[in-house]
């Protein structure tokens, strides 16, 4: 270690993600000493950041920039104040050569499906209220007895099982009745005959109807774009450093209440920064394993998984193919599961104005078939896709490009939320000056506004020296980049006034799959 570069700071922070960087961003603001190591090489911005590929700029995921936080909105109108530009707003389903409304709306499903296909759908819609399942234990019962099992299998069970890489018969019931709220097909049928008669002018969607945001805000030139400026306003500061390249060997305490961080760097270099806070958006996972001492629910943060995605970019001659941001795929001949639309996010993303650029995401887990691929048999296998589904002429394919996210989706299964729970206490417990922030940080699925409010809690806790802020209160609602107004909630409540139940605006669940439980079932009427 004699020839390691070392440092010491007033914080240590792993990963240049949304949340690392905005802790970095608020630390420095505020006249904070801050060391942030990044293990990629080239990008900032974690899952939000944007890859560039000979001009072609690719959004890993698709990341619309709205909040309901004022404080969150403001940071980015703060970050980046001139490079906003508005999008209009489009998602919709494919399915058969089909597009349909996305959320589903159930009378136009019907109507694209034509009069026999529809037929058998409200046969087997028929079939599930007269015979229902009695037992409903799964995503897949539930489903089947609320809309028939041929409208389960076409809209439910395809992309749901790619997303999560489990069957729908494993899922639990519980977040199908969570995520499918208030779609009825009867309504949705009824609406239509009473439409048809002119007795109706409400939407036919069978559902109480919400009000969808029509346009958002996005960098223009990605995502990437807002935490590159951060990153560069960190340095500019000469408070903070942003080290690259860099991977978190041992994060180990001092005995003091501070931390000795020890990096490696891709060419082996060694990285010593000493400090007084530590802050970690690196998976919990991965965290447990380089603490030292080791953490007693060690075995508990081994435990928690993760789902893993790939974007295969196409470069294709010729105008925009659709008008969508993403399109869901929900048809079974292929493995793809959204497509997007590089420049219906931003015209800039592109640099030729005679060529389009899609995005194919497959959803997968780091080292299976699908990820262990090489990257031209992965451009080759999109290419087909894409003609399979009759959205692009392969002729018109010129070039591809593999962007691989590992662990992209902390996995809810049925020990992870006691896992997260046994370690979150025992570090609170013991090291208080260290502090777990954003998804993969806590092993939360949210986005990046609430990574970034996780962030800003944290900061507000450590110029306070005391911990004001419960940053677990902050997570995702399913809805949430759906309906509801921009920088509706109020900032960061006032420090006097603060109670547990203030804590953070933002605190819901964000629904996802669980498994079933082996004793898990209940009788339906």
């Amino acid at each position: 270690m004699g020839n390691a570069r070392e440092l010491e700071v007033d914080v240590a922070i792993i990963g240049a993600g949304p949340a690392g960087l905005t802790a970095g961003y608020l630390l420095t603001k505020a006249g904070k000493t801050v060391a942030i190591i990044e293990k990629d090489e080239t990008y900032v911005g974690g899952i939000s950041r944007t890859v560039e590929h000979d001009g072609y700029r690719f959004d890993i995921g698709g990341h619309r920039f709205f909040s309901k936080s004022a404080a969150v909105v403001d940071l980015w109108n703060e970050i980046l104040p001139d490079d906003f530009i508005q999008r209009p707003r489009m998602s919709r389903i494919y399915y058969e050569g089909k597009f349909y409304s996305y959320p589903l709306r159930a009378f136009e499903a019907l109507w694209n499906l034509g009069i026999l296909r529809s037929t058998t759908c409200m046969v087997s819609y028929g079939w599930a209220k007269l015979f229902p399942n009695r037992n409903v234990k799964s995503f897949e019962d539930w489903t089947s007895n609320q809309f028939g099992k041929k409208l389960y299998s076409i809209f439910f069970k395809t992309y749901t099982e790619k997303v999560w890489g489990m069957p729908c018969n494993e899922m639990s019931a519980d977040w199908a009745a969570q995520r499918i709220k208030g779609l009825s097909l009867w309504g949705a049928v009824t609406d239509g005959l009473k439409r048809s008669l002119g007795l109706n002018k409400k939407p036919n969607d069978g559902q109480a109807v919400k009000t969808l945001l029509e346009t958002f805000r996005y960098p223009r030139l990605g995502p990437g774009m807002m935490w590159e400026a951060a990153r560069d306003k960190i340095v500019a500061s000469g408070k903070g450093q942003v080290i690259m390249g860099h991977g978190l060997e041992q994060l180990a305490s001092d005995g003091k209440g501070g931390w000795r961080m020890s990096a490696v760097g891709k060419d082996g270099s060694k990285l010593i920064v000493r400090a007084a806070h530590a802050i970690s958006s690196a998976p919990m996972r991965e965290l447990a394993a380089r603490l030292h001492p080791l953490p007693d629910t060690t075995w508990n943060a081994s435990k928690l998984k993760y789902r893993d995605f790939l974007t295969v970019a196409l470069m294709v001659e010729g105008e925009d193919l659709f008008p969508d941001n993403w399109i869901y795929i929900h048809d079974s001949k292929v493995k793809v599961g959204r497509v997007q639309n590089f420049r219906s996010w931003s015209p800039e993303m592109i640099p030729d104005p005679d060529m389009a650029c899609v995005g194919l995401e497959y959803f997968c887990f780091e080292g299976d078939g699908l990820w262990s691929m090489d990257d031209g048999d992965l451009v080759k296998l999109a290419t087909d896709e894409m003609e399979i589904l009759g959205l692009v002429d392969r002729s018109k394919v010129k070039s591809g490009a593999v962007v691989r996210q590992e662990k992209a989706y902390p996995v809810y299964d049925e020990d992870y939320a006691a896992n997260v729970e046994a370690m979150r206490c025992e570090l609170e417990e013991k090291h208080p000056s260290l502090h777990l922030v954003g998804r993969n940080g806590m092993h939360r699925y949210n986005n990046q506004d609430h990574a970034m409010m996780t962030a800003m809690l944290t900061v507000e806790n450590i110029l306070a020296g005391e911990r004001i802020y419960d940053t677990w209160c902050v997570n995702e609602d399913a809805e949430y980049h759906e309906a509801g107004d921009e920088g509706a909630e109020k900032a960061l409540p006032a420090r006097e006034t603060i109670t547990p139940d203030q804590a953070a605006a933002l605190g819901s669940v964000r629904e996802v799959p669980g498994r079933i439980k082996p004793d898990e079932g209940r009788k339906v009427a």
